[in-house]
């Protein structure tokens, strides 16, 4: 498709005239995997310092000497268990656990033919299974898809967006969530939602321990008579270390890893935006549907924090305030809106 010109509107930012919505879809998965590798290697480093550090403090308050090396392998040992185990439940179980988290219920045929048909069409020009399709009762307007495959695939909307969509615009919508499954986003978002969970609930307990050990532990100060020998000393500073790297991992990582999140579901946005319009071939509905959920300032109640990366449009209280959806910040789930329908007219042949 060829590139909308200068006067067709705000495409200041929208993708180069070379790049083609092939060589995103490459360039995607190029870097999922990448990130995927790096972002494991990292929550099981920093899950490891964690325990270790747990493991010298709870030492410490029974009085004896904790070996390091120990604490080493015992700590990545249970890193890559935790790892593994969360992973595997975020693969298997995480869809559903979502879609009741919602409150979502399916919808048989019967009750809304025109919703089955736009997504069977959807689904047949993407070359995938159908998936199965959800509801939500509530008013505000949004919509998303979960699943671990696109064989295991959901898409859900509310009752608000549904009934306030025209054809082409309900096609726009679901041509975006079919997008996401298409592209296996929805695996890639879960994995990276559950990798964070393990962060952020590593560096919490240690926290908790730490906190727990200067108010009703001794700390460090039973190590002073033995650690004057050699090897008790070498001990002893290796410990302190690792509390001092654990304290900074503690502070840093749960922000970190919050971040690469944020910053991987906005340009996945842009890319099942794209991919819609791969897929209908016509962006003015999408387009539409888009200015439709941007005039929208009703939260989703049911949504939270771990899950508004996953809906077409973020759907928090503290979004719908100010600027709403043009929010553009290093914290930001979705891009702006204004934004992403930028980048669309530039695809409009």
């Amino acid at each position: 498709m060829r590139k909308a010109s200068p006067s067709s509107g705000p495409t200041s930012r929208a993708y180069p005239a070379n790049v083609t919505f092939n060589t995103l879809i490459r360039s995607n998965k190029r870097k999922s995997v990448v990130l995927m590798i790096g972002m494991g290697v990292f929550v099981v480093v920093v899950v490891t310092v964690m325990l270790m550090a747990g493991l010298v403090l709870l030492g410490s308050r029974g009085g004896g000497e904790v070996d390091p090396v120990q604490s080493l392998v015992v700590g990545a040992t249970a890193a890559v268990v935790v790892a593994v185990l969360a992973a595997l439940w975020s693969f298997y179980g995480g869809g559903n656990a979502i879609l009741k988290m919602s409150g979502a219920v399916q919808i048989p045929r019967e009750v809304d033919p025109q919703l089955h048909n736009v997504v069977e069409e959807l689904a047949i020009a993407a070359g995938i299974p159908m998936p199965a399709i959800y509801i939500i009762d509530d008013t505000a307007l949004n919509a998303f898809a979960t699943g671990r495959d696109p064989d295991h695939a959901a898409v859900a909307i509310t009752k608000g967006l549904r009934y306030q969509l025209s054809r082409d615009e309900l096609a726009g919508v679901m041509a975006h969530e079919l997008s996401h499954v298409r592209h296996f986003d929805i695996r890639f978002a879960m994995l990276m939602a559950t990798m964070v969970g393990l962060v952020v609930f590593a560096c919490d307990a240690f926290f908790q321990v730490a906190r727990y050990q200067f108010w009703f532990g001794r700390g460090m100060s039973g190590r002073g008579s033995r650690s004057r020998d050699g090897g008790g000393q070498a001990q002893a500073i290796l410990a302190i270390g690792l509390l001092v790297l654990a304290l900074v991992l503690a502070a840093v990582a749960p922000m970190v890893v919050m971040l690469i999140r944020f910053a991987v579901s906005r340009e996945r946005e842009y890319l099942a935006d794209a991919g819609a319009v791969e897929l209908t071939r016509n962006p003015l509905g999408l387009i539409s549907a888009l200015e439709k959920l941007g005039a929208c300032r009703e939260p989703l109640e049911v949504a939270n924090r771990a899950t508004a990366h996953l809906y077409m449009v973020n759907p928090l209280k503290h979004v719908q305030k100010g600027k709403g959806h043009e929010l553009n910040s290093a914290f930001s789930t979705h891009p702006p809106l204004t934004e992403r329908i930028a980048r669309l007219r530039a695809l409009i042949e």
